[in-house]
């Protein structure tokens, strides 16, 4: 299995058979080294409908046929825009053709880029050919995430450090504390000055507590 890092909060897990993305953010990304057009999937999953994760989620999905798996309010905006869809509660969890989505919650907020409400935001747990990936989408610093780690062995997780709308790098440090993954994988930071942050700061604390940490670059990929 290969997980591909596209920027900003954008991963695109792939396996033998199927190509799952999330939070899909290129047009208007400045970061970007890829195009929409060039991404072939079956899923996409969204976290919130803030413009920066689905920018490119309807066009992307439409192109490909591809299944949204998202909250109940952005898998109906998916259904109205001639998507098909899968609505999730936070907690709720199914099985899919690649293997099993779970949301959990996120401290943040969800609306789409007109104001519209967008549901609860959310975190992803992701399991599949037995691994488990927990993408925080954009969250603040939460206890739950430390039942999150106890309830789940999780191979690598992804989370935000670029603080402001997210967790800064400390929080975040805590957070991989909590979440006891495998390897952790900075995200959502140096898209805009807003968010900059220094990655190997970042990595160079989580070290420092007995963690795995590994930055990944714009369209690098690890194997798992």
């Amino acid at each position: 299995m290969k997980i591909i890092y596209h920027g900003h909060s954008f991963v695109q897990v792939q396996n033998k058979n199927h190509s799952v993305l999330i939070d899909p953010f290129i047009s208007g990304n400045p970061t970007a080294i890829t195009k929409p057009e060039e991404f072939k999937c079956d899923y996409v999953i969204l976290t919130h409908g803030h413009g920066d994760h689905i920018s490119d989620a309807i066009s992307v999905a439409k192109k490909n046929n591809a299944t949204i798996i998202s909250s109940f309010e952005i898998a109906n905006y998916a259904a109205a825009n001639g998507i098909t869809s899968h609505p999730l509660g936070i907690g709720g969890s199914f099985n899919f053709p690649f293997g099993r989505v779970k949301l959990t919650i996120a401290h943040h907020s969800s609306s789409f880029p007109d104001g519209a409400y967008a549901g609860n935001p959310a975190g992803v747990l992701l399991t599949i050919d037995g691994k488990t990936i927990y993408h925080a989408g954009d969250t603040g610093l939460f206890y739950d995430m430390k039942l999150i780690g106890e309830m789940n062995k999780i191979d690598l997780a992804f989370l935000p450090i670029g603080d402001n709308f997210t967790m800064g790098i400390d929080d975040a440090v805590k957070a991989a504390e909590f979440v006891n993954a495998g390897v952790v994988v900075p995200i959502h930071y140096n898209t805009f000055d807003i968010i900059n942050a220094n990655p190997e700061d970042f990595k160079k604390k989580v070290e420092s507590i007995g963690k795995k940490c590994r930055i990944i670059n714009i369209g690098e990929s690890v194997e798992l």
